[in-house]
């Protein structure tokens, strides 16, 4: 009997027995969020900084989601340039994946997705029971093995509007992915780390 499972209910646990997914054991495998990070112009930073003020202020009553992409998702990905060629941004996109022997399909909707070239985001509500990234990555991870080109990396990106983390999944042979250190709104200048991660995956992603 086909198990259906919803996106947003799915587990890493589930994951690795039903697809084969590994965590990447090689300290090497997700360098990408750490080296060749451009430089930010003085202007940008200023931009950042008015970010991290707005949504500061914002924050002292429940923010939600949509309130999360406005303040904080819209400014990040303008500045790292995928509102433009080759980008493309879908909203609510339906995927679907199932396991080799068709024993599991996973169905859901991610929240955002920079469809040309893939790049996937996931934006958790914030001010929730359970708003935690961990509860967005095996999600966003499902997602992400969907993306039928298995002979490139695919990157992640999740976020609450305080906190964010990326995400590598290699699918050669076994399916592999890895996460980057959890970066915060409020410590010091990870909003400008942030945005230099953005852009140096945006390169990456569209050559």
């Amino acid at each position: 009997m086909v198990q259906v499972v919803q996106g947003k209910d799915i587990t890493l646990a589930q994951l690795i027995d039903e697809f084969g997914l590994e965590p990447a054991q090689d300290k090497e495998f997700f360098l990408e969020w750490q080296q060749d990070l451009p430089d930010l112009s003085d202007s940008e930073k200023k931009l950042l900084d008015e970010v991290k003020a707005e949504y500061s202020h914002l924050s002292k009553y429940a923010i939600l989601e949509p309130v999360v992409k406005m303040v904080v998702l819209s400014p990040l990905l303008r500045l790292a340039g995928y509102y433009q060629p080759p980008f493309y941004i879908a909203s609510e996109y339906e995927v679907e994946i199932s396991s080799e022997d068709e024993g599991t399909i996973v169905r859901g909707r991610i929240d955002i997705l920079v469809f040309h070239p893939p790049f996937w985001v996931l934006v958790v509500e914030a001010k929730r029971a359970q708003y935690s990234l961990e509860v967005a990555i095996p999600q966003v991870v499902a997602y992400m093995l969907s993306n039928p080109n298995a002979d490139k990396p695919t990157f992640g990106f999740v976020t609450n509007g305080r906190e964010f983390q990326f995400i590598k999944l290699t699918k050669e042979d076994l399916p592999r992915y890895a996460l980057s250190y959890t970066l915060s709104l409020n410590r010091d200048e990870d909003i400008y780390t942030v945005t230099k991660i953005l852009k140096h995956l945006a390169r990456l992603v569209s050559v």
